[in-house]
């Protein structure tokens, strides 16, 4: 992993993705981005900072260095999505850093460079789909939607493309470095329901 060093510059953004399988990092600088993957399937919350720090050490990159923040905010898995918008609004917070979301079917557009007026699906299980349409990458034509198999083969067309959910997290931050804050709320991106529910044994639920 190359090196990148903040004295230069002071637009310094760091991205974040724990929307998935993996624990995502990137920092963008000057037009230089570089990146951390490792493979997680769960248990995001207990490594992130301690890769954060590593990546940022690395990088010869500190907290104070970071001049903002982009987090994806799904859809994508419930509780590594929690984790990943409260680490990311909670170094805004500590920091008074802005915070921007980035939701993660716009984000995987990003990676169809050329393409115009295609949609991006993606398997959300349960024999059902995400999809959304694009004018062209990170340019969305309507919001995302869940649609059932059936309603997959019935309205998406043979230009659709259903493909692996790995968001590329370099675009991700050189996307984000530009956009308009009141555009990309830090906040969850729910196509469907959340399956999480409180517990309520032994304990009394709340309502």
């Amino acid at each position: 992993m190359n090196t990148m060093s903040a004295s230069r510059s002071k637009n310094v953004l760091l991205a974040l993705d724990t929307s998935g399988p993996r624990l995502q990092m990137a920092l963008n600088m000057d037009g230089k981005t570089i990146s951390f993957c490792e493979e997680i399937a769960k248990g995001h919350a207990e490594i992130l900072f301690e890769r954060l720090q590593m990546f940022l050490g690395t990088s010869q990159i500190s907290y104070k260095d970071l001049s903002k923040i982009a987090v994806t905010t799904g859809p994508g898995s419930f509780t590594g999505l929690r984790v990943g918008i409260a680490a990311a609004r909670g170094l805004g917070l500590a920091l008074k850093r802005p915070v921007v979301g980035i939701p993660n079917l716009l984000a995987l557009s990003l990676d169809m460079p050329g393409r115009r007026d295609f949609s991006i699906i993606v398997d959300a299980r349960r024999n059902q789909f995400y999809a959304q349409s694009f004018v062209s990458p990170g340019i969305p034509l309507a919001p995302p939607q869940l649609l059932e198999e059936g309603q997959l083969q019935e309205k998406w067309s043979c230009d659709s493309a259903l493909i692996d959910p790995q968001i590329n997290i370099e675009q991700l931050a050189i996307f984000a470095a530009g956009v308009d804050l009141k555009a990309f709320p830090p906040a969850p991106t729910y196509v469907r329901a959340a399956d999480a529910k409180p517990q309520t044994k032994l304990r009394i639920e709340r309502v």
